[in-house]
């Protein structure tokens, strides 16, 4: 039985994991994989690897932007939209929270947004919001929102979306990162998987109700059908991708399956692997994955800080508790 700081523990790691091991294969279809059983962190020696100079281990900006989020999370003790942006335009030009400091990775979306915020664009309006801009850049680095958020449902909705507006301004990709972190939050109470899902869901549909254009987002997003996906990039289908491997049932079993699926395989899995490493908690996670994520220097400080403040709350339930500044 994992507690409630398993979980915790075990969606920020599971996350970085996930994004870890998928991206020697970033790039590749799935018939272009190894089989299964050979995606590790090191490929198979004769596997042309994407990002052959990034010593396997490596996080990529998926990881980076998560832990951008949650360092200004933790500084601040609210969402500010103005110190996360700093922090990933910081990650963008001096490879700040990323591992060796190298940049090897980026969204050509979020290359454009990250420039408009160095040139002083208001983080509420810098991201892209055209009908093509729904790319899965917001949905990878959110879930320390759900680990952290202590407001009610509504106001995680809130938070979620309006997190995503920095780099992806459509309404397609904030709902995506809403229902992702509501689901987080439902396994995080101990939820068990596909009920967590549906219950996103229905307060996700509650919710939309007295948004503009809202109804039909949702229709597009489709959350109720089943999991499937092609692992590419685009939001909605890494968020059903996402669900696909997670009806693996163990920890490495989710994020192989999301590899497997090919793509975009840092992203899917990094996506899968968070609400993984929620839902199996940290000691779930292979010891030789976890003994091969680089970068722990800048991450265990992170993790620490997210425990200390989590353990700083009493034990009722999450999305009832008072909030010190859930926005």
């Amino acid at each position: 039985m994992t507690t409630r700081d398993d979980r915790i523990q075990g969606g920020l790691l599971g996350l970085l994991v996930g994004d870890a091991l998928g991206v020697p294969y970033e790039f590749h279809g799935p018939n272009q994989l190894p089989p299964r059983e050979l995606l590790e962190m090191q490929p198979p020696a004769n596997f042309r690897r994407a990002h052959p100079r990034t010593p396997p281990g490596t996080w990529s900006d998926d990881g980076a932007q998560t832990l951008c989020l949650l360092a200004s999370l933790l500084e601040h003790g609210s969402l500010d939209l103005h110190d996360f942006s700093a922090r990933m335009v910081r990650w963008y030009a001096t490879g700040y929270l990323a591992v060796d400091a190298d940049v090897f990775d980026i969204g050509i979306q979020t290359r454009t947004a990250l420039a408009a915020l160095a040139a002083g664009t208001d983080p509420e309006r810098a991201g892209p919001s055209d009908e093509y801009d729904n790319g899965n850049g917001s949905l990878m680095r959110v879930l320390p929102l759900a680990l952290w958020h202590q407001g009610d449902d509504q106001a995680l909705i809130q938070a979620a979306m309006r997190s995503s507006l920095p780099t992806h301004g459509h309404l397609r990709s904030q709902l995506c990162c809403a229902v992702y972190c509501l689901w987080a939050r439902r396994l995080i109470e101990g939820g068990e998987l596909r009920p967590a899902w549906d219950e996103a869901v229905a307060v996700i549909e509650q919710f939309v109700g007295d948004l503009e254009g809202g109804e039909q987002e949702l229709a597009i997003l489709d959350l109720r059908r089943a999991p499937a996906g092609s692992g590419s990039g685009y939001v909605v289908d890494c968020l059903h991708s996402a669900r696909l491997a997670l009806e693996e049932r163990s920890f490495e079993a989710v994020v192989k399956a999301a590899v497997a699926i090919g793509n975009d395989t840092d992203t899917t899995a990094a996506v899968a692997g968070g609400i993984a490493g929620i839902r199996f908690g940290a000691d779930a996670i292979p010891p030789r994955w976890r003994a091969a994520l680089r970068g722990r220097e800048l991450l265990d400080p992170l993790l620490d800080g997210l425990l200390g403040v989590m353990r700083g709350y009493t034990d009722t339930p999450l999305g009832h508790r008072g909030s010190r500044k859930p926005m």
